[in-house]
């Protein structure tokens, strides 16, 4: 084989070099303010217990929920995607690794002919002495190539692999936090509605005993009809509020099963119990706007797509610039017998040094350079847009979680004052001092009041979750954001 000095030469000084064309990535500032405007109003919180952000469903006391949690972070579907996603791009960083090393192959073969000597070229080697109508060949070679990557275009690929490797696990990690906060979310409708269901059952009870006491009222001629039919009228309205409830509360237990990777109806027995909604945490350490640039997961998915497609524009860029590539082969071949092939004589070797440059095809080289920076505007805006939203989800979780508080704590001094009233109407009907209709509107007005302050409680708890997941909460970030490798 020829000596390939001079190729060695220009493979080390390329690789010395380690130029790579394009723009090297750099992390792009976002403007954020130092802190979250509702801040100062939830470090006020009237909230006790403490919590972590890393696994902040712990804090809520409700050992259920925890266990629901974990099993969905365990048996859910969609996380079962992700990671076979994950698997997906972990295989194209190795195909982009590969692609930078040298490749190899051996081939060999084994022939058996008979020639016809019917043929032209039979009658001719039959009319030669000593011919032999069998013939056997023998070939075993090793291929060896190489790809010199001069210009640094499949390192920037490799570079584009990297980040889009690190893109999917981050969107794992996303999909991971999605599933605990809905799970949570999930849950905590379901006592919700658990707890305005005994509300209304418990309003049922409370219209029929009215009812009950009116008719007897009616039987010696102290009410009139219309009163026992206005009664009767508004137990049917409480009543026809169960079956909405109850419609809500199996389509919740059903959402929660399917998170969870069972049939819908497995987690039932488990919830028939009707549980307190469970208490708010208190949220504490959750750092500043510019922390979420690392602690969310779709913020890291997005900033990595970004270096990617920075990346692809030196790929696309290296397309200027020639391609040299290495080739060789040794190997041995005969056509006498298989104990001859490894003989001197049969010994065989080639060695090239090839080029490819798209030399009158720059007008398509421009093009896709073209896209590819066009592809990258796109993805620098969608990677602020993400911020802006991320910003936007915590200011709007922190704003529904103190107000809430607000409402619930509002409506329980009014519910409170609201059953001393509805007491004491019903005593001065019974005296004559009031009407039914000053009975029933305590009555309606009690319940919309125990309502409203069950869904409150409800609606604080699901923006408690809204904000831990606003917040990344969840997972324990890196101390820095992976930088895809040049």
């Amino acid at each position: 084989m020829p000596p390939l000095h001079p190729i060695a030469l220009l493979v080390t000084a390329s690789l010395m070099a380690g130029c790579a064309v394009g723009p090297d990535y750099q992390r792009p500032p976002l403007p954020l303010s130092d802190r979250y405007l509702g801040q100062p109003a939830v470090e006020h919180r009237p909230a006790t217990v403490p919590t972590s952000l890393v696994s902040w469903w712990d804090s809520f006391g409700d050992p259920v929920l925890t266990d629901f949690v974990s099993k969905a972070l365990e048996q859910n579907l969609d996380l079962a995607q992700a990671a076979a996603r994950v698997t997906q791009a972990r295989a194209g960083l190795g195909a982009a690794n590969a692609a930078l090393l040298p490749s190899g192959s051996i081939d060999g073969q084994a022939a058996r002919s008979y020639q016809s000597i019917e043929t032209p070229l039979g009658q001719v080697l039959n009319s030669m002495p000593g011919y032999d109508r069998y013939a056997s060949s023998y070939e075993l070679n090793l291929n060896a190539g190489w790809e010199v990557d001069v210009f640094g275009g499949l390192r920037r690929g490799r570079e584009a692999a990297l980040a889009e490797y690190q893109a999917c696990e981050a969107g794992a990690t996303a999909t991971r936090l999605a599933v605990a906060a809905q799970t949570a979310d999930i849950y905590i409708t379901i006592r919700g509605l658990q707890a305005r269901l005994d509300i209304a059952k418990r309003q049922v009870e409370t219209r029929q005993g009215l009812l009950e006491k009116v008719r007897l009222l009616y039987g010696k001629g102290l009410a009139a009809n219309y009163q026992v039919q206005q009664t009767e009228g508004e137990l049917a309205q409480v009543q026809a509020t169960v079956p909405v409830l109850q419609t809500g509360l199996d389509a919740a237990m059903n959402a929660l099963d399917v998170m969870l990777g069972t049939p819908p109806g497995t987690h039932r027995t488990q919830l028939a119990d009707t549980g307190s909604i469970p208490l708010v945490p208190q949220i504490k350490a959750w750092g500043t706007p510019a922390d979420l640039l690392r602690r969310r997961p779709d913020l890291i998915v997005a900033e990595r797509r970004l270096a990617a497609s920075n990346a692809r524009i030196g790929v696309a860029i290296a397309e200027y610039y020639p391609k040299f590539s290495l080739s060789a082969l040794l190997g041995s071949a005969t056509a006498v017998s298989g104990g001859n092939l490894f003989t001197g004589g049969a010994n065989q070797s080639a060695g090239a040094l090839g080029l490819r440059w798209r030399l009158f095809d720059f007008g398509r080289i421009n093009a896709q350079i073209d896209q590819a920076k066009g592809q990258e505007a796109e993805a620098l805006a969608a990677y602020r847009q993400s911020v802006l939203r991320a910003t936007e989800d915590v200011e709007n979780a922190f704003s529904a979680l103190v107000n809430r508080d607000t409402q619930a704590t509002t409506l329980a001094g009014g519910e409170t004052s609201l059953t001393q009233a509805r007491q004491s109407s019903f005593i001065a009907y019974e005296k004559g001092t009031a009407s039914l209709i000053d009975v029933l509107h305590a009555d309606e007005t009690m319940l919309q009041a125990s309502d409203a302050r069950a869904q409150a409680r409800t609606e604080s708890a699901r923006a408690a979750v809204a904000a831990f997941k606003a917040l990344g909460g969840g997972w324990q970030p890196p101390e820095t954001l992976p930088v895809a490798s040049r």
